[in-house]
């Protein structure tokens, strides 16, 4: 629970921002291999990538960045096939190293060694997995409803609820199952109205086929075999939260994610929260967040000139 004093810091720094947004924020493309990824940014300072994920846009982080980018530069994606990025076609080009190597490119376009990396639903699969590809460019690691992919798989190996609930997933898998999909239906989660309006534009501007391309490229299929071998693990320091109340992604996944990261690891649950907790919990989430960028302090990255390591 929040304070109130709490509670009233986060509505200023937000109203703040309310009638400024649009002016404050720039909007950009980095190359990444040919294919162009939209970022809106915001604020100075060392850098934070933000990755939303289905069904979403970079606008999911509306509530975040404004208290982000007070001391940070804050760069929000459009994934690759969502909303301003680019759209290729096939499902080879949404394979997680393709969706990895995205971050990276962001990260070089803005002429940096590394960045913290926050992720959310598919944003947080490709954050995991850009941890243990690049752990000299990841300085830290927040991850929103989404658990290892390791405990995913050890999940639908051995838990009947999950592989119940994942049901969805198996059906974005089948050929032509992008057909089904709306705009309308896709912005259903989204409460406030107005912004549901721009989730429809930004939907109508997006290829479902890539959309649903991340679940036929990356998601888990039948039989779900248990892992053999424990992954990479995580070098950088890692925050997690999860809305207990996310039917597509169970807390049992959370079990044992101390295992996988060979740093210091933040986990808070979040009981009346579902699958979007920065949404149903927005300023707990955000001034968490915040809170934790600047007390987990990282080596200081030069801001001006590319290494030549990764």
């Amino acid at each position: 629970m929040l304070t109130p004093v709490l509670r009233f810091a986060f509505l200023l720094v937000a109203l703040s921002w309310s009638g400024a947004t649009a002016a404050e924020l720039q909007h950009g493309h980095a190359d990444s291999g040919g294919v162009k990824i939209h970022y809106v940014t915001a604020g100075k300072g060392p850098l934070v990538i933000l990755l939303h994920g289905f069904p979403d846009y970079w606008y999911s982080w509306r509530h975040q960045l404004p208290i982000l980018a007070r001391h940070h530069q804050v760069v929000a994606v459009d994934l690759r096939g969502f909303n301003r990025s680019d759209q290729p076609e096939g499902v080879a080009n949404y394979d997680i190293a393709k969706l990895v190597g995205d971050v990276h490119a962001v990260i070089r376009h803005f002429q940096r060694n590394g960045a913290t990396v926050i992720g959310h639903d598919w944003g947080g699969f490709i954050a995991w997995n850009f941890a243990m590809k690049h752990p000299g460019m990841t300085q830290r690691l927040v991850i929103l409803n989404l658990p290892h992919p390791h405990g995913i798989q050890r999940e639908l190996s051995r838990n009947p609820q999950q592989r119940k609930n994942s049901q969805y997933a198996r059906n974005f898998q089948l050929p032509g199952a992008e057909k089904l999909l709306t705009p309308e239906a896709l912005a259903g989660w989204v409460k406030e109205p107005q912004a549901r309006k721009k989730y429809v534009e930004a939907f109508r501007r997006s290829s479902f086929a890539g959309m649903l391309s991340y679940y036929k490229a990356n998601y888990p299929r039948p039989p779900y075999p248990a892992p053999k071998t424990d992954p990479t693990p995580v070098q950088c320091p890692v925050l997690m939260f999860h809305g207990l109340k996310d039917r597509a992604l169970l807390s049992g996944g959370l079990d044992g994610t101390w295992r996988w990261v060979n740093n210091e690891l933040t986990l808070i649950t979040i009981p009346g929260a579902g699958h979007f907790v920065h949404h149903d919990a927005r300023e707990q989430v955000t001034l968490r967040m915040a809170a934790w960028l600047t007390s987990t302090k990282v080596a200081a990255d030069d801001d001006t000139k590319k290494s030549g390591g990764e």
